[in-house]
């Protein structure tokens, strides 16, 4: 029961994922699951993604939901960590997230830092990933399915 709200709480962004998602193979990306997780890479949201947003710059994935939008198969791979704290941030806070991470990164910068660099988000992300590459001695149990293609 708790995985079922897991995934219904974040469902309204995790369905703006799949939108992107159906773009991204419509335009000549790849979809696979991963763990749960949708993974959508190349295609036009890549070609968005490697243009860049405000504050962040280009960036090689992102994630809505239980969607993860990447400019590769690699970079979805590199980036696999990272992103999962942010699927258990979408867990966490729900669509909330998408007023919560702005806002972040409007309150690192009043502090002074950087809205990116210093989100507090981005900063749990980070430590994930770092967690992850300490652990990296033994392989990472996950379960790719590749859709379509």
């Amino acid at each position: 029961m708790l995985r079922v709200l897991l995934y219904l709480w974040p469902f309204p962004v995790t369905l703006l994922g799949m939108l992107a998602a159906l773009i991204a193979r419509s335009s000549g990306g790849a979809l696979q699951r991963v763990d749960g997780v949708l993974e959508a890479s190349g295609g036009w949201p890549a070609w968005v993604l490697q243009r860049g947003f405000p504050f962040s710059g280009a960036v090689v994935a992102i994630t809505l939901g239980h969607v993860v939008l990447g400019v590769s198969l690699e970079a979805l791979t590199a980036t696999r960590a990272h992103e999962r704290a942010h699927v258990r941030q979408f867990e966490r806070w729900g669509a909330l997230m998408l007023v919560l991470y702005p806002l972040a990164g409007l309150a690192a910068w009043l502090r002074g830092g950087h809205p990116y660099r210093d989100n507090v988000f981005e900063r749990e992300a980070r430590a994930a990933e770092s967690a992850a590459r300490d652990q990296s001695g033994r392989p990472d149990s996950i379960r790719i399915h590749s859709i379509g293609r």
